[in-house]
């Protein structure tokens, strides 16, 4: 039961997930419309058509923009957790190796760190940065880079003390070599699963912020401020609020069933009870 639920998490989350970047590749490239086109003699026109999905309030077309808002959300999410697992790793792998008063200061930061909320972090952090999409990539980055280090720290420390890398030193390997050769090959499982998990963490928390005003600035679209901008229109152009909610549910649900068959499959607790 448990294989066929792996391979149904797997195949369903996989297909999810190739089929959004795959939509996000095409409309950073092909749009069936400008998705910036302003158009008032297709304003609020319903799916069918000319417009598959409709315009917005600007005569825009729907489709277009989601495709556009899809091409962006994942650029944004895959740039943040890139720069959360690079940062997270190099703190981490630095503090659990080397210890001492260094641990204790940097572990010190980041446990305070780890104390806000992402989201709420995030929102002081684009503050200070500005509401930009490279704004949004530096607060979000910042605000997951301690989960990062927190897991990346714990596995070092359960690996400085093992016999293969006493073995390492032994044999006159720097501490260096011995850290790139033997201990984060042994960090990239969690770390996997971890970034899998992010990547819909950083969906969310861009669409929120896009939501509130805080992410990527009108007109360009992102599915967070194309439901912003359909609030006013809920009776009288439903599909404006209903297609960017359904990516945002859809994307998630992809990413959360990947997530689990690849922590099913990484996990050695979970690889022994299938």
């Amino acid at each position: 039961m448990n294989k066929k639920r792996l391979a149904a998490n797997a195949a369903i989350g996989g297909g999810i997930v190739a089929a959004m970047v795959l939509i996000a590749l095409i409309g950073s490239v092909w749009t069936p419309h400008d998705p910036l086109r302003i158009n008032f003699t297709a304003r609020l026109r319903p799916p069918g058509g000319e417009f598959l999905l409709g315009t917005d309030e600007f005569g825009r077309d729907v489709l277009s923009r989601l495709m556009a808002g899809a091409a962006s959300s994942v650029w944004i999410s895959l740039t943040t957790v890139t720069l959360a697992v690079v940062a997270g790793t190099v703190i981490g792998a630095v503090t659990g190796f080397v210890r001492g008063w260094t641990d204790r200061v940097i572990m010190a930061f980041n446990n305070a760190l780890l104390a806000f909320p992402g989201l709420l972090l995030a929102l002081g952090l684009l503050a200070v940065v500005g509401a930009n999409k490279y704004g949004i990539i530096l607060a979000l980055g910042l605000a997951y880079t301690p989960s990062v280090t927190r897991i990346v720290r714990g596995t070092v420390l359960s690996l400085r003390e093992r016999e293969f890398i006493e073995s390492s030193r032994v044999l006159g390997n720097s501490e260096a070599y011995t850290m790139f050769r033997h201990v984060l090959p042994n960090c990239v499982a969690p770390l996997t699963v971890l970034a899998t998990s992010m990547f819909g963490w950083v969906i969310l928390s861009e669409s929120a912020l896009s939501f509130l005003g805080l992410g990527v600035p009108p007109p360009a679209p992102t599915w967070g401020n194309m439901l912003a901008s359909a609030r006013p229109f809920l009776a009288q152009a439903t599909y404006l609020s209903i297609l960017p909610g359904v990516c945002i549910a859809l994307a998630l649900l992809g990413i959360n069933l990947l997530g689990d068959a690849v922590r099913d499959r990484l996990d050695p607790r979970m690889r022994s009870a299938l």
